[in-house]
């Protein structure tokens, strides 16, 4: 195959959208399967997974491929929910073209619109498929006005409804002005798509404007295909993947229209910060890129690979991004949902999967040449995990397996991160939200027989003082033998906020021995973590240690590092220390008409709006801060506040001092705790 003949295409769009149906369809029309699945029956190609069986919606992307007429189509199918939708970005970079799904009955959505613009600002080729034409009580020619007003006047329709809706009237291949249609004319529709297609090409514009001269497919494909790189034009096709219904005309637009890796834009690679061109030449030297990692409790860990440049082979020797890592190709596959097939090659243009080298990672780089080392693509930008749970083993001696499991869900999953919180001894795993983190966990049980219990993180609170003070200790303690000695003066000043901890040693004379200084401050060090009133850490603080005493015989390490922990504890108590709370900013995108309930929501969490700004036609960003402690349940609220549509992300600001019942009841649960 080669690589004129090739089609990459993502199908993304809402849940419910029919995504998964269609491919099926587009399998079965194609003769790549002799049985339609179902959904209901989980038994369609790309819906295989004990999840996507269970949701009835799929979870995971799937590429599939099948032969049309000359040509070998690369579909994607994704997954549609609002948590998942890194895992629908993230195989931008394997294609040339995002078909976007939309529900007849439905429209498009919010999630339609992130993942729509998001293949404009990767330089896709755009593809609109107006799905479950056969529907009862809809209007597609209302719909179509509402795609236009949404993404731009150059959604064009390259064919349209018959008047039953049954059927689909091709405008652009063969068209019949004198066959009906539901809407508009075939011939208006066909006059559209010619103007906007010969505004690049000067000379078919005169032929086609100065001499009255029709223009065939052929004429028009090489401007067709200029227009689909710069965004000058979205066709919109008709279909029913229920009754077949625009099928194969689908089938025809896909093969004949859709760009080859020749003629889309060029994928964005970078060296450093330099941009490099790949050549798509089968002599040149091999670059892939790994744009999905699924790991297979048979056979292991499944990269699914890119091929830009050279061939592909098994026995390959390849390098992984920097070139420090190299591999060699031991079995080549052709995946099919959870078929696999065995190949001996893939071309430039194709796509792949490597098996069993665990060294490859989603957005790995691989090449066979050390002229391509930190060869990279432009970063996806997937939107930032904000939902976080505790994990921990429920059975004690889990805890490496947990480790273990943690590592395949982030390596499959680049909207998955996990983290390690060492001071409270936690382990975060974040999703974009919380049916994200369900299926995760989910997996964890099903697929790795690892049970886990979860619990909300914990508030890193963070303590201080208001003012100066200063206290000494003396710790003597004689138990027969060889006793202890060891006091400390010690002063203690606020500093401002942000500014740390500064230990100073204003020692003279050698009231205190210069090698018992590290102990004194060990000791007031121990205090820093552990806190004064609540359990801790205290920041913003000086500790100046000016005096003591010491015994040439009794005076030892530890007896420094406990009178240092009494002075300071003693002189906190007097500096009237405080409870500090995070703060964070807050950037929250949500439909216009939404902003009013989220600026009430905030409000009541103790949350302050600085600023507004619009993104889109009806969407606003809104930048605002916010105590971390109000919200810890915000995934679930603004889903509710926004009709599923809105999303946050959140960075630490600064800390502030918490209310005062605030620290009452902090307080209290610690000296309860302490009690116990």
């Amino acid at each position: 195959m080669s690589v004129e003949l090739i089609r990459n295409i993502a199908f993304v769009g809402q849940s419910g959208s029919g995504k998964t149906s269609l491919v099926e369809r587009l399998l079965f029309e194609s003769g790549a399967i002799k049985t339609l699945g179902e959904l209901q029956r989980g038994t369609t190609v790309t819906d295989f997974d004990r999840q996507s069986i269970d949701y009835q919606h799929s979870v995971e992307a799937t590429p599939v491929n099948f032969c049309w007429q000359k040509n070998q189509l690369n579909l994607i199918d994704t997954p549609g929910a609002g948590d998942l939708i890194g895992r629908a970005m993230s195989v931008y970079p394997a294609v040339e073209t995002v078909a976007l799904v939309v529900d007849a009955s439905a429209g498009p959505a919010s999630l339609s619109d992130q993942l729509f613009q998001m293949a404009h600002d990767h330089k896709k080729c755009r593809l609109i498929i107006i799905n479950k034409i056969d529907a009862d009580g809809i209007n597609l020619h209302t719909l179509l006005a509402q795609l236009k007003e949404r993404y731009g006047s150059q959604c064009l329709p390259i064919n349209l409804p018959d008047p039953g809706g049954n059927g689909v009237v091709d405008c652009y291949f063969e068209p019949d002005p004198d066959e009906p249609t539901l809407f508009s004319t075939v011939e208006e529709a066909h006059d559209a798509l010619v103007d906007q297609v010969i505004e690049v090409d000067e000379e078919l514009m005169e032929l086609y404007l100065e001499q009255g001269q029709d223009l065939s497919p052929q004429q028009l494909h090489a401007p067709f295909e200029a227009v689909l790189r710069d965004g000058q034009l979205i066709p919109v096709c008709f279909v029913s993947a229920r009754s077949g219904a625009g099928v194969k005309q689908l089938l025809q637009v896909m093969s004949e229209l859709m760009p080859s890796p020749l003629e889309s834009n060029p994928p964005l690679f970078y060296s450093g910060n330099k941009p490099v061109t790949v050549s798509l030449n089968e002599q040149d030297h091999t670059v892939g890129h790994v744009f999905k990692v699924s790991v297979d409790p048979y056979m292991g860990r499944m990269a699914f690979v890119r091929i830009f440049q050279g061939v592909l082979t098994p026995d390959s020797q390849l390098f992984i991004d920097d070139g420090k890592t190299s591999f060699k190709v031991g079995h080549l596959y052709q995946v099919q949902g959870k078929q696999r097939r065995e190949i001996q090659r893939a071309v430039s243009g194709d796509i792949c999967a490597i098996a069993k080298i665990d060294d490859l990672q989603f957005d790995s780089v691989i090449h066979n040449s050390h002229d391509e080392d930190g060869l990279h693509l432009t970063s996806l930008n997937l939107p930032a995990p904000m939902y976080s749970l505790v994990v921990h083993p429920a059975r004690r001696g889990d805890e490496q397996k947990l480790s273990d499991v943690l590592k395949k869900l982030t390596s499959e999953d680049p909207s998955l991160q996990v983290t390690h919180r060492v001071r409270v001894n936690e382990t975060l795993l974040t999703g974009i939200g919380e049916f994200h983190l369900k299926i995760a966990l989910e997996k964890m049980q099903q697929q790795y027989k690892l049970d886990v219990q979860t619990s909300v993180p914990s508030i890193d609170y963070r303590e201080t003082i208001t003012r100066p003070a200063e206290a000494h200790h003396r710790h003597k303690k004689q138990t027969g033998g060889a006793g202890q000695f060891g006091e400390v003066y010690l002063k203690i000043n606020p500093l401002n906020r942000g500014e740390g901890f500064k230990f100073v040693n204003k020692v003279v004379g050698g009231a205190i021995p210069g090698q018992f200084i590290p102990a004194v401050e060990k000791g007031v060090r121990q205090i820093l973590e552990e806190g004064a009133i609540a359990g801790y850490p205290l920041q913003d603080l000086e500790v100046i240690v000016y005096d003591g005493k010491y015994h040439s015989v009794d005076s030892k390490e530890i007896a420094f590092v406990s009178a240092a922990r009494k002075a300071f504890l003693e002189a906190i108590k007097q500096a009237d220390p405080i409870i500090l709370e995070p703060i964070v900013d807050v950037k929250i995108l949500v439909p216009s008409d939404c902003i009013g309930d989220i600026s009430g929501d905030l409000s009541s969490r103790r949350g302050m709006i600085n600023d507004s700004q619009p993104e889109s036609q009806d969407r606003t960003l809104i930048l605002a801060k916010a105590p971390l402690t109000q919200l810890q349940d915000y995934s679930k609220r603004i889903k509710s506040l926004t009709r599923g549509e809105g999303s946050f992300s959140l960075s630490l600001s600064h800390f502030e001092p918490v209310p005062a019942p605030l620290q009452q009841q902090l307080t209290e649960e610690h000296r309860e705790g302490d009690g116990a």
